[in-house]
């Protein structure tokens, strides 16, 4: 495809790739990321007079390396008010989403389910909210990629807009981003846009994320990080028990694993599962491959921790995804402290026998009398199943703490499910059911946002036909 460059004011944008299948509204929408400007105030001079919406790109003899010139103002249109105040009681039933605590849903542009989910779950998250405000064109890092860049932009606008918006949102921009950056998206069938898998959607998002977002050496601003608020660093030990042959390696990823089989109910059992595997590669003892055990622990923890129940596997028979349908339950509360490397338990043990103390005082619980030694061996011990408080509130006790730095226990309240119901990751239908700061959780089945109760959230663990937890998004709990 063609590209061009287009001078607006006293800036220039060069190699803006101009997609000549879809209509010149999709480059007005590219062009407004760029500068600011509305597609409605885009004045764009091509052969002919001013570029419209929903013109024929063959017929305006766009040459690769143009120079096009574009008019109109960035500055925001600032109106009076058309209305007086009006109670939350009078407005429409769509505009009270807002008022609710909630933000809008998303309208289905053709199988996007998948993306709408993904979308929903990730913008609860205020920290990477806020790193994506403070990104604009300037901040795009020299090594990011054009298609990197307008899909940060794009989640960024997206956020704003599912933000201030009571009625479902169109996210015509983000979609049209998101394919020419990862084309496997763009699939089609007979016409159509084919249904795609939300891990892989989430996966190539969050990668995109990491690297425009990534802050810069010596940035006071690191703990915006994508890495910090989602990266989980591993370390394992790989031995081969023919060859005798032991080495560590290390790794950070941005979900855990929970590997389903006939032994796992839970998925504490899952996670145990995940961090055990068997690889073959070449012994330079041996001389030939060899199987290797590789056993992972956690040797630091992020803000959000994000589980995937991998219920997907290739099924050569019928050549496509299969789906495994096995119950497996999750729990509101999530502690990790078994599955941590010993250096990190070490860490953990401080802050968390600090939130036991404060959890009793804030619950009226008296001190029980046991001594030190009996108290620290309870701390650690582990809990994988819990419930969060009462007021379905994630806990953050305000206890003086070294520089006055969040401290992680371990431990993790779930604010996000992204579930699948179908029998396979090919087709069927994703919904995100997400955790709102009142507390409250909502249903959000793309463009219909549906408040549900707490206990229905732990009955999305499968075993049937309904809908059944694919992704888990979990918030640490912190001193």
């Amino acid at each position: 495809m063609p590209t061009v460059s287009v001078k607006w004011q006293k800036e220039v944008f060069a190699n803006i790739e101009v997609d000549m299948s879809e209509p010149p509204l999709v480059f007005k929408s590219q062009l407004f990321t760029l500068t600011g400007v509305p597609v409605e105030r885009q004045k764009i001079m091509v052969k002919g007079g001013l570029l419209k919406d929903d013109a024929d790109w063959t017929t305006l003899g766009i040459k690769n390396g143009q120079k096009l010139m574009m008019m109109g103002t960035a500055d925001e249109i600032v109106k009076a008010p058309e209305k007086g105040p009006v109670f939350v009681e009078d407005l429409p039933e769509d505009e009270q989403v807002v008022n609710l605590g909630h933000s809008a849903g998303l309208y289905n542009l053709g199988n996007t389910c998948y993306m709408n989910s993904t979308v929903q779950c990730l913008h609860i998250v205020p920290e990477l909210k806020s790193a994506l405000l403070s990104y604009t064109n300037a901040s795009r890092p020299s090594e990011v990629d054009l298609n990197s860049h307008l899909l940060t932009i794009a989640t960024r606008d997206l956020f704003n807009e599912l933000d201030r918006n009571g009625k479902p949102v169109a996210p015509m921009q983000f979609l049209s981003v998101l394919r020419k950056k990862y084309p496997q998206f763009a699939q089609q069938h007979n016409g159509a846009y084919m249904q795609q898998d939300a891990e892989e959607c989430w996966t190539q998002l969050m990668y995109t994320l990491s690297q425009s977002l990534s802050p810069s050496p010596g940035s006071s601003d690191a703990n915006a990080a994508v890495k910090t608020l989602f990266g989980v660093d591993l370390v394992s030990k790989v031995h081969c028990p023919e060859s005798g042959e032991e080495s560590l390696e290390k790794e950070s990823v941005y979900a855990l694993k929970c590997h389903i089989s006939q032994e796992v109910n839970h998925l504490h059992e899952g996670l145990k599962h995940g961090l055990k595997s068997e690889l073959e590669k070449a012994s330079p003892i041996l001389g030939r491959t060899a199987i290797y055990l590789k056993e992972s622990r956690i040797s630091e923890l992020p803000k959000y921790l994000t589980v995937q129940f991998v219920r997907f596997f290739w099924k050569r028979e019928s050549n496509q995804k299969a789906k495994i349908l096995r119950k497996v339950d999750y729990p509101l509360e999530l502690d990790v402290y078994d599955l941590c490397s010993d250096e990190l338990k070490e860490q953990l043990q401080g802050p968390r026998q600090m939130l036991r103390q404060a959890e009793n005082v804030k619950f009226g619980l008296k001190p029980d009398g046991k001594n030190k030694d009996q108290k620290d061996n309870e701390c650690d011990a582990p809990t994988s199943e819990g419930t969060s408080s009462d007021k379905g509130e994630t806990t953050s006790m305000n206890i003086d703490t070294p520089n006055n730095k969040p401290q992680l226990t371990g431990i993790y309240d779930l604010v996000a499910v992204l579930t699948h119901k179908g029998r396979s990751a090919d087709s069927g239908h994703y919904v995100a059911w997400v955790k709102q700061e009142n507390g409250k959780w909502v249903e959000f089945d793309d463009d219909n946002p549906v408040l549900q109760r707490e206990e229905e959230i732990t009955k999305l663990s499968g075993g049937g036909d309904w809908h059944m937890a694919y992704i888990c998004m979990y918030k640490a709990r912190v001193l």
